[in-house]
């Protein structure tokens, strides 16, 4: 029986890799994301009671294509190599010439035929749905392997050396569109790698405090908190942490929902006693912004603005070492990583100066939306804090399309608000991940009151998501949209037309910037 409790994910570049490591935690077992190429001994010295190979976007006959360290194999650990790893398990244990490109490459749902399919497939049905996303394709099995599983194009789409404890999948169980992948990575857990579990986002919140205060010691923190799900997460595990030597700055940028600075500060000071500075720095933003039209350097001049705020009231206000920021993993995926591309920078993330004199606290950078939401249940968060929609760092300066200016700022944050009154009056909020209202920079002809008018229009989103990864445009009833539009254009002057978003993501992405 192996005492280890915890699996090590070998990411390859794999835009799944986080996915990967929720999905492990899910299922009661604490999970790490490591370099695909951290040496064995440094695995050894971990001790991992299993690992993961991930996918990635690399062929394994490639001249720099990414492997592992060859002793990863003869650690006496269990692997589970998914897609781009289960190539390079049969690359390393049969050569590079068991793995080409395929004939039909394979994206989306494939039908998948199980042929004795050993403890890592145990308690399937002999054909299942599965979800493929490769050009190269295993098409011989190494020398002490069996095969487990294949498709119409793929010859081996599962494998095993039970011997060894080696087992690979070309397609990916973590991901909702293989419905049976949760029972394939708990047989893997469980029956192979027999781990005790366990694990909980109790356990997080509890290890998170204690890293926090190790981290911090005798410092004192300030905290960017912004009112939302993610930094009021993190500001309360900090604030469970060191208490006191915390002091969480909140900046009025101009940017902000309706009403947002009042309810931070009546959440935040007066209900949760925490130090709360709120500065305003509507004037200094948007001045920064004015004529500024794209999106990429609209998040970078905030990024640098939020951290030039921070440093100033550190020098004001005090001795502080720390910066607290609620960055999760969508945040960081998004503005690329060392073998992913950027998709948008984020303030929190791409947008960092290197000249910040603070060192960063992030306790929930490896956590999904859903999961933060679950860690701060667990300490004692109010659900009118939990379930509020996501909103961006940067604010409406990326949902106002084009140059900001403070009228158009209004125009946004009115309909906005009117159309989150309409969701919650129909009971919908909770059920939607995310709705807002886009200002986009095109004018449109109308009439009204028998004139002509010749008004902006704004745009509708709503998704339904479960981790911000991917998403779909939410089903809103039509009186629902209907009351909305009306309303926004009747109170909101200067907007005549109201559209809404059935965009999905991808190939879309949630916000429009």
């Amino acid at each position: 029986m192996k005492t280890q409790d915890k699996v090590l994910i070998l990411d390859f570049g794999a835009q799944y890799s986080q996915l990967i490591a929720r999905r492990v935690r899910e299922l009661g077992v604490y999970s790490e994301i490591v370099p695909g190429d951290l040496p064995a001994e440094e695995i050894r010295s971990r001790g991992p009671g299993g690992l993961i190979l991930s996918g990635g976007p690399g062929s394994v006959y490639a001249e720099n294509a990414p492997w592992p360290d060859p002793e990863v194999y003869s650690l006496g650990v269990p692997v589970l190599a998914i897609c781009y790893g289960h190539q390079l398990v049969a690359a390393h244990f049969g050569g590079r010439n068991h793995v080409r490109p395929a004939p039909n490459a394979e994206y989306g749902r494939s039908r998948v035929s199980i042929s004795g399919g050993g403890e890592l497939l145990a308690g399937l049905p002999d054909e299942i749905d599965a979800w493929m996303s490769h050009g190269d394709l295993v098409d011989r099995l190494p020398p002490g392997f069996i095969c487990l599983a294949s498709t119409p194009d793929a010859p081996v789409a599962a494998m095993a050396d039970p011997e060894r404890e080696l087992y690979g999948v070309q397609f990916h169980p973590e991901v909702h569109h293989t419905p049976q992948g949760k029972k394939i990575l708990e047989n893997w857990l469980y029956r192979i790698c027999r781990l005790p579990g366990g694990w909980s986002m109790s356990r997080f919140a509890h290890r998170s405090v204690e890293e926090i205060r190790k981290q911090v010691g005798d410092g004192s923190a300030l905290c960017g908190l912004s009112g939302g799900v993610d930094s009021s997460v993190a500001a309360t595990l900090v604030h469970q942490a060191i208490g006191d030597r915390l002091t969480c700055v909140f900046v009025d940028h101009g940017l902000l929902r309706e009403g947002e600075r009042e309810l931070v500060e009546r959440m935040f000071r007066d209900q949760m006693n925490m130090n709360v500075v709120s500065v305003d720095a509507r004037d200094r933003f948007l001045t920064a912004l004015a004529w500024v039209s794209d999106p990429e350097e609209k998040r970078k001049i905030i990024g640098h603005q939020f951290i030039d705020v921070f440093e100033e009231q550190a020098a004001a206000l005090g001795d502080y070492q720390f910066l607290v920021q609620g960055t999760i993993y969508p945040d960081v995926v998004e503005s690329g990583t060392s073998s992913s591309a950027v998709i948008k920078s984020h303030h929190n993330v791409g947008g960092l100066p290197e000249y910040m004199k603070m060192e960063l606290v992030e306790p929930l950078r490896e956590l999904f939306k859903d999961e933060v939401r679950l860690v701060g249940a667990e300490i004692g968060l109010s659900d009118e804090v939990l379930w509020r929609h996501p909103f961006p760092g940067p604010g409406l300066a990326v949902r106002v399309l084009g140059a900001i200016t403070r009228d158009k700022l209004s125009l946004a944050r009115k309909a906005d608000a009117i159309f989150a009154e309409e969701i919650q009056a129909a009971g919908l909020y909770r059920e939607i991940w995310q709705a807002f209202a886009v200002l986009s920079d095109t004018r449109s002809v109308g009439v009204m009151g028998d004139g002509r008018t010749y008004g902006r229009a704004v745009i509708l989103r709503a998704v339904t998501s479960e981790d911000a990864m991917t998403a779909d445009w939410a089903r809103i009833p039509h009186d629902v949209l209907d009351r909305t539009a009306r309303r926004i254009v009747n109170e909101v002057k200067e907007i005549n037309r109201v559209a809404y978003d059935i965009t999905s993501k991808p190939p879309g992405t949630i916000e429009w910037e």
